[in-house]
């Protein structure tokens, strides 16, 4: 008897339709990235604003290359990588990104922690022990339909940014000549700010959860298979894949363009211009915008870091599963991969320790920052080599303007990175 088929895309209501595009764009917004949208509008005013339009079809791109390569295969990134590359090439791709990963749960709790502090006064760290177990315990313990059902409504939670967009005073006239007409400087901090967007917008650790997110729901819904093994599912599939990712990119853009608006045309004109995390942005906004646009800043660091800190351990925990062969998958019960959720488990809880120790935040983000784009680097040019080789993708290699803008996605990143460590070593 033929197994069936997945439901038609025509058949499918937008929420269905939209899973793993929608949540690793809106995980891209987490509280380490809007410090850095924070620190960008408050240092530059609207100058950066265009980044975001310019980045946006690069990392759509790239998002969707990462999807095709799941979706067709069978197998995350760290699964394809073991398969068909040197070991050592593989190992280092998924140690480096463990540690970026972990570097950037302890960033984002911290930051969550001191967001709820400001609400509602209290011991910061108790807030970040309080998060750290809330996150963990709903990845390992919750279904998995059900969680991703809770991860998607929590993306809701970014249309704070615009809310508050709206709230203060911007000159929209004058926000458009500047994107339009972007006042373009060789100003070294003007170019560091730029690497620091791409770099944000741009992470590895958004690659592996996509692939990996469309491995778990291709065996959640029933009669989907891999499309090397489903040929006549394709259509349908990469259509859908296309809808999700470029819709969940455009809501991140989109929600880090208007962060940079709100703190632009607040902060930036009263003179406030250096912003080093994103608690101390929406405390900044307390004394220029008023407590509404605060408070609802600050709810919005909560909101997205409960959406980012499971995809952060999820990744790290899909990658080192996958390059160890174990059992890996949000859709397996605890006592089926044991492995893969104490990865999470011992993630989530190391991020919570650093925030115990003298290690500086700022610091620890920018070295987060400096690991994940020297991993983003080596990463996208395997996955535009993965994704071109009809042995491991059969007839679905990329189309050749996918090919185009992957690459110049991939030559935009290392662009990004050589300059953040020429600008480190200077």
């Amino acid at each position: 008897m033929d197994a069936p088929t997945p439901q038609p895309l025509k058949k499918r209501h937008l929420l269905q339709i939209m899973g793993p595009g929608l949540i690793t764009g809106a995980s891209d917004d987490d509280p380490s990235g809007i410090a850095t949208y924070s620190q960008v509008g408050a240092q530059f005013g609207y100058g950066l604003a265009w980044t975001l339009l310019f980045s946006y079809p690069l990392m759509a791109a790239i998002q969707e290359i990462s999807a095709r390569i799941g979706r067709v295969t069978g197998y995350g990134i760290a699964g394809n990588l073991r398969r068909h590359y040197p070991r050592w090439l593989s190992s280092g791709i998924v140690g480096a990104l463990l540690i970026a990963n972990i570097i950037n749960l302890g960033a984002d709790l911290g930051a969550m922690g001191a967001a709820l502090k400001l609400l509602i006064p209290g011991p910061a760290l108790l807030y970040v022990c309080l998060f750290g177990v809330v996150s963990a315990a709903l990845e390992i313990f919750t279904r998995y339909a059900r969680y991703i059902s809770i991860l998607k409504w929590l993306c809701l939670s970014l249309f704070a940014y615009v809310i508050c967009a709206f709230v203060v005073t911007v000159p929209w006239p004058e926000v458009a000549w500047a994107v339009i007409v972007p006042p373009l400087s060789a100003n070294p901090d003007y170019i560091m700010a730029i690497v620091a967007v791409l770099g944000t917008t741009i992470s590895p650790y958004l690659f592996f959860w996509q692939a990996q997110q469309e491995v778990e729901d291709d065996k959640e819904r029933a009669g989907s298979r891999p499309l090397i093994r489903a040929i006549e599912q394709a259509q349908g599939e990469f259509v859908r894949i296309r809808i999700d990712t470029y819709l969940g990119m455009a809501l991140s853009n989109t929600i880090a363009f208007f962060i940079v608006v709100t703190t632009a045309a607040t902060l930036h004109v009263h003179g406030i211009t250096t912003i080093q995390t994103s608690s101390e942005a929406a405390e900044a906004l307390r004394a220029v915008a008023g407590p509404f646009t605060f408070a609802v800043f600050a709810a919005g660091i909560i909101g997205t870091g409960l959406l980012t800190l499971p995809v952060l351990s999820a990744s790290a925990a899909y990658a080192v599963g996958e390059l160890l062969v174990w059992h890996v998958g949000l859709t397996r019960r605890p006592v089926r991969a044991k492995a893969f959720y104490g990865v999470i488990a011992v993630a989530t809880a190391i991020g919570v320790g650093l925030n115990f120790t003298t290690i500086d935040p700022v610091k620890a983000l920018y070295w987060s920052a400096v690991l994940n784009g020297m991993v983003a680097v080596p990463v996208m040019i395997a996955m535009m080599l993965l994704s071109m080789r009809p042995v491991i993708m059969a007839s679905f290699i990329l189309p050749r303007p996918l090919q185009v803008l992957g690459w110049i996605a991939t030559l935009v990143m290392t662009v990004t990175v050589a300059a953040m460590v020429v600008t480190w070593v200077d």
